[in-house]
């Protein structure tokens, strides 16, 4: 099979095609000056505009502030927010940034931060880009701004990325899905996001319903040496090698799309800089409901994409071994809301033991409407039902619904014609709380490599627990009768409840798909 991939790759004409580096051991950076150094992070974070507005709480050593981050508006006007109140770093790092309205916006911020003197690093992942020219990568030309890719396919030629694949899949299959936006060394964004429309917009025709976190202090400096470490990684390739991201005339061409967005709506952009002054001033009076406690921030090392297959597949990393620990510890209840859930042999056997001795599991997934992976979910159901039987609430997220505006509560879900649960959450004994990227799935444990927070407050772990309850109220309880799973849940005007005896919202084409999908190895999904 290599063989007969590496016969098509030479027979393919490659003059014209450019190339990158896939490592920055290669000669044509020998060259390369950083234009962001380690004098650039020489200064007190707590001595930060941010910091000073909760002098107070973060004075105390191991303790930092965190707040939900529930709907993707709000994700994206306290990412913005954040940006303007910059005033000394801006690290972003993603798997995925999508080229369109909402990533050019928050790419404008950037670029305003860094005319202001702000240093901004971002890392991207290749796999993520889709392409060498984006706005991201073009910002690369700012002399405030420093722009890397994670993980790099060597010929850019989208009709050789396969082939590329295949020949080195070990490396390529393994993706940096890690995602922070750091301010200033003292406020973290993170969570289950990455930079796109979808992620930010209910309206749009694909939305994401997600949650992220903005923690304030101590776990803040972690996820910056975890930044660092990956940036200066070997395969973390500066875009000042790719020759799109070089182009004057592009970046002239984006500059021009900043000023006629600008002026060509001028009324909508007064609107959106009052929200975006709202939200700071509502910071800066202490408006932010904050609950404070100690907590942890994990991340995979990025060695992990270079492990062989037999060594990603034994391995067992902080975040594994912490995930464990908790379990292990846990004494009473897990509520948790996970986007791909596939917890594999011993992470079932390990769960039905823990409910026979009392700790009760509520689980909510993606149906096999609203999920955008048929063969994840394929590998789910195999586990569903025995989980059911252990006496395990188990939800599947509704499709559609144009549900819940929420009056009662500041949860804005009103959902699309397609709608995809995307978080990564976990609350055990309703006192420690996970978030991250993290899914509870094979190619997080063992390809991807990934990112957590753990967070002990009763406080903050109430009101994540209050979140996935409400996300159960949106989803199908799914139980058994005579073994077969049962489907039953209400949409908003129903005054009773819904009963199918087959996935609700499906075809019997997406049905036959996912049959199908069975035979991919659950390692690979």
């Amino acid at each position: 099979m290599i063989k007969t991939v590496s016969m098509i790759v030479c027979a393919l004409p490659l003059i014209g095609c450019a190339t990158v580096p896939t490592s920055t051991c290669d000669a044509r950076l020998d060259g390369y000056v950083a234009k962001i150094t380690p004098d650039d992070f020489n200064y007190n974070p707590l001595e930060t505009p941010i910091a000073t507005i909760y002098q107070a709480e973060l004075a105390r050593p191991g303790i930092s502030g965190a707040t939900l981050i529930e709907d993707g508006l709000s994700a994206f006007v306290i990412r913005a927010a954040f940006a303007r109140m910059a005033t000394k770093t801006i690290d972003l790092q993603t798997y995925i940034y999508s080229n369109d309205f909402s990533s050019k916006v928050l790419v404008g911020e950037l670029k305003n931060a860094a005319d202001r003197g702000v240093k901004v690093r971002v890392l991207v992942d290749d796999y993520g880009t889709n392409s060498d020219i984006v706005d991201v990568m073009l910002l690369n030309q700012h002399p405030n701004i420093e722009v890397k890719v994670f993980n790099t396919v060597h010929n850019r030629a989208k009709i050789l990325y396969y082939p590329q694949f295949l020949m080195d899949f070990n490396r390529l299959n393994s993706r940096m899905h890690n995602k922070l936006f750091v301010v200033d060394n003292i406020a973290l964004i993170t969570g289950g996001r990455n930079v796109g429309s979808n992620y930010f917009y209910p309206e749009t025709a694909s939305n994401f319903s997600d949650t992220d976190v903005l923690y304030l202090g101590d776990m803040t400096h972690y996820a910056t040496d975890s930044f660092n470490e990956y940036w200066n990684h070997h395969l973390a390739i500066p875009a000042s090698v790719f020759p799109k991201a070089r182009s004057k005339k592009a970046t002239k061409k984006l500059e021009k799309s900043f000023e006629e967005i600008r002026q060509r709506a001028q009324s909508d952009i007064r609107a959106y800089d009052t929200i975006i002054n709202m939200a700071q001033n509502e910071y800066r009076a202490r408006g932010f409901d904050f609950s404070w406690g100690r907590g942890k921030f994990l991340a995979d090392p990025p060695q992990k994409v270079e492990m062989s297959m037999r060594e990603k597949e034994q391995y067992k990393g902080d975040i594994i071994e912490t995930l464990q620990h908790l379990w292990n510890t846990t004494q009473d209840s897990v509520y948790l809301s996970a986007a791909y859930f596939v917890p594999g042999p011993g992470g079932l056997k390990h769960m039905l033991g823990e409910e026979r001795d009392g700790v009760h599991l509520t689980i909510v997934t993606n149906s096999l409407a609203s999920t955008n992976a048929p063969t994840v979910y394929a590998k789910w159901e195999k586990y569903r039902n025995k989980l059911i039987e252990s006496g395990a609430d188990v939800y599947e997220f509704m499709l559609s619904a144009e549900n819940l505006r929420g009056k009662e509560h500041d949860r804005e879900r009103k959902q699309s014609s397609f709608s995809v649960l995307h978080s990564k959450t976990i609350v055990f004994d309703d006192d420690i709380s996970w978030i991250g990227s993290f899914n509870l799935d094979p190619r997080s444990a063992y390809y991807n490599t990934e990112n957590v927070t753990i967070f002990e407050s009763e406080d903050f772990a109430k009101k994540l627990r209050e979140m996935i309850i409400r996300d159960t109220k949106t989803s199908w309880h799914v139980t058994l009768d005579d073994g077969k799973p049962v489907w039953t849940g209400m949409r908003p005007g129903d005054t009773t409840p819904r009963v199918y005896h087959r996935s609700p919202d499906t075809s019997i084409f997406r049905r036959a798909l996912k049959v199908l999908t069975r035979a991919v190895p659950e390692k690979f999904v």
